[in-house]
């Protein structure tokens, strides 16, 4: 990882940042975080959604293991500064409590 937090960090358009060393390792950092979490959603979680086999509890607990590994690409969208152009504010990366019936 260290190469390509180098290979990054001399990227032209990592220069404009205060220390494009460290957002070169930063974002390298959640490349590859964005890459693992990917992977569990589309080979591991939409798989196991498709199956109509799982139900109840099992389905439940899914749905929510699903939005937890979301909850962390999300993170991993907003820790670089290089990312936060897509959306300079976090507020909505809170947890809102779910509507109560």
């Amino acid at each position: 990882m260290e190469s390509l937090a180098q290979r990054l960090a001399a990227s032209p358009a990592l220069a404009c940042f205060s220390n494009p060393t460290e957002e070169g390792q930063s974002l390298a950092y959640s490349l590859s975080d964005l890459e693992g979490s990917m992977r569990v959603f589309l080979d591991e979680q939409l798989p196991k959604l498709a199956d109509r086999a799982v139900q109840g509890e099992e389905l439940e607990d899914l749905i929510l293991d699903v939005r937890e590994e979301f909850r962390h690409i999300l993170y991993h969208l907003h820790d670089p500064a290089f990312f936060r152009a897509l959306e300079p504010t976090h507020e909505w990366l809170a947890l809102a409590e779910p509507a109560k019936k």
